[in-house]
């Protein structure tokens, strides 16, 4: 099941405009809840925007590659706390993967928005203009956000082909990866 999910599984950028039941938000959440972390710190914390005024802001924190979130129906921010954790990045990249692996399986589309080390403009990061939107604490630092919803296109998975086996090594960096 897992390697059917991933094998089908692509960005998606173009939503549909329909919400995404209570249910599935649940289950997105869970998601999150239950990715790993360094030493069971749980350094993330999570703010699940619905509200379509609050993705329109969203989609503009970064100059590019984010405008698709103000079509999306959901969300996800993630978040972590630098003071709880020095390996916080690794933590909530490990969340922000479950929960988009989480939208494949619930049928959904999604896509990664990278935030962490994005400038929004010449004043701000693309972190802190989502702390403003969002009146996220200052201990917090905003990794990414996952959009998701119905997808409005359908992509298919990248082909066995295409995977790059030649940046897999056995052993030492000498010896190649063969199938």
């Amino acid at each position: 099941m897992f390697f059917e999910l991933i094998r089908g599984r692509r960005s998606v950028r173009k939503y549909e405009p329909k919400p995404i039941g209570d249910d599935k938000i649940a289950l997105l959440v869970e998601a999150l809840l239950r990715a790993p972390t360094s030493m069971g710190k749980n350094s993330w914390e999570f703010v699940i925007v619905t509200d379509s005024q609050l993705l329109g802001k969203l989609a503009t924190a970064k100059p590019h590659g984010a405008s698709f979130l103000k079509n999306a129906a959901v969300g996800v921010v993630v978040c972590a706390d630098p003071q709880i954790s020095d390996v916080w990045v690794e933590d909530a990249s490990i969340a922000t993967t479950f929960v988009h692996l989480a939208a494949a399986a619930l049928d959904l589309g999604s896509c990664w928005i990278q935030i962490r080390n994005r400038p929004h403009d010449d004043a701000r990061t693309a972190g802190q203009y989502i702390a403003g939107v969002l009146g996220l604490p200052a201990h917090l630092e905003v990794l990414s956000i996952v959009a998701a919803g119905y997808p409005a296109e359908q992509k298919p998975g990248h082909p066995a082909s295409k995977l790059q086996y030649d940046k897999v090594k056995v052993n030492s960096y000498a010896t190649s990866y063969s199938r």
